[in-house]
């Protein structure tokens, strides 16, 4: 019998464990790994530069950690992939995947807004070597060029929660492969492998970790795509701490119950939403989700400085309540009428809703809205 997703994210990167006759994970924080033998340390370095695995002992913590490699199979798994490669934030994940298509000789990106501001941003100044073409999705097709490396979106979208039919994009993008980044749904409501996308990626800092204190980032491919992706990471040092490792493996046993309890408080509060005086429209997605983005009637900046229980704050996936107002600050560094054009507009607020009571958070919610 195949088990549950709620069932393998309990004992995902933890198989062994019975056999080494523990119970929690190690947590090695070893920088650096002895060895007598420098001959065989060599054929293990050789191997990485020829591949980016590293077979037998660890040699170094850029290279590899062993408490990092158990949250990144537990990953791959849950996204159902043969391997994953984890980096010190998602921002280290998106650069080091757009490397990856630099490397390739396939510098130009075809994107679909809206995506993170620091994403868009890093596409739009062409700071790692990369050309951006902004497409809708049903024009994607025609702005794929011969030296296209890459296609990349989020579905849902930050911070409009925009929907995209994954498995139109890969068709539409032929050859091409596509990054998803899936850090809003995450597995438990989607897995964009199973349409088509070559990579996944998330923000590991949000749902993944779950509780607002570690910061990671995190792509599921194959095993070749995973190799380029370490060499990069060696290269460019944007590695996963083995602390933020384990703290990101004992999130993902928690993220199915977070992610199902968030989802059904924030599916009461769109209802209602829909229908408060202060409230001019509701975005919210089919797949579900604790993600919740709606505008305001009056001053969406006296609603954030309105709330007190909610927390005023970027960022989401943590267990409390996180509100923010996009067009000032996770999307203040992209363009106005970019952001205007994707939808973000200067009324609309984004919620990532938590595990407190339903009804706690709309009262806190309501007097915020009447004091807007």
């Amino acid at each position: 019998m195949t088990a549950t997703l709620r069932t393998r994210a309990v004992h995902a990167g933890r198989d062994d464990l019975t056999d080494l006759g523990v119970h929690a994970a190690p947590l090695d924080l070893s920088t650096t790994y002895p060895s007598r033998d420098s001959v065989e340390e060599a054929g293990r370095i050789d191997e990485f530069a020829a591949t980016g695995s590293l077979s037998g002992l660890p040699v170094y913590g850029r290279l590899s950690n062993p408490t990092v490699e158990r949250f990144e199979k537990a990953l791959a798994e849950l996204e159902g992939f043969e391997d994953a490669v984890a980096f010190a934030t998602g921002m280290a994940a998106v650069s080091a995947s757009l490397l990856a298509a630099v490397a390739r000789g396939k510098r130009h990106v075809v994107a679909v807004r809206p995506v993170y501001g620091c994403t868009d941003h890093m596409l739009t100044s062409g700071l790692l070597g990369t050309e951006v073409t902004w497409a809708d999705p049903a024009g994607l097709a025609s702005a794929v060029r011969p030296d296209t490396g890459l296609v990349l979106l989020e579905t849902p979208a930050n911070p409009t929660l925009r929907e995209v039919d994954i498995a139109e994009i890969v068709r539409a993008a032929g050859d091409v492969p596509v990054l998803v980044d899936n850090t809003f749904a995450t597995p438990v409501l989607q897995r964009p492998g199973r349409h088509g996308a070559r990579f996944v990626l998330h923000s590991a800092t949000k749902f993944l970790g779950g509780h607002g204190d570690v910061m990671g980032g995190v792509v599921a491919c194959s095993a070749e795509d995973a190799g380029m992706l370490r060499q990069i990471r060696f290269a460019t040092g944007g590695v996963l701490h083995p602390l933020a490792g384990y703290m990101l493996l004992r999130g993902l046993s928690t993220l199915p119950l977070r992610v199902s309890a968030a989802s059904a408080t924030a599916a009461e509060l769109v209802e209602r939403l829909r229908s408060h005086s202060n409230v001019s429209a509701v975005h919210y997605p089919s797949v579900g989700g604790p993600l919740i983005a709606f505008e305001v009637e009056g001053d969406p900046h006296a609603l954030i400085g309105a709330v007190r229980l909610i927390t005023p704050a970027v960022s989401l996936g943590s267990v409390d309540s996180l509100i923010q107002h996009p067009a000032s600050i996770s999307h203040r560094i992209v363009a106005e009428d970019d952001r205007h054009g994707a939808g973000v507009t200067d009324r609309l607020i984004r919620m990532s809703v938590g595990l407190e009571d339903v009804e706690d958070l709309w009262h806190d919610l309501d007097q915020a809205l009447k004091a807007c």
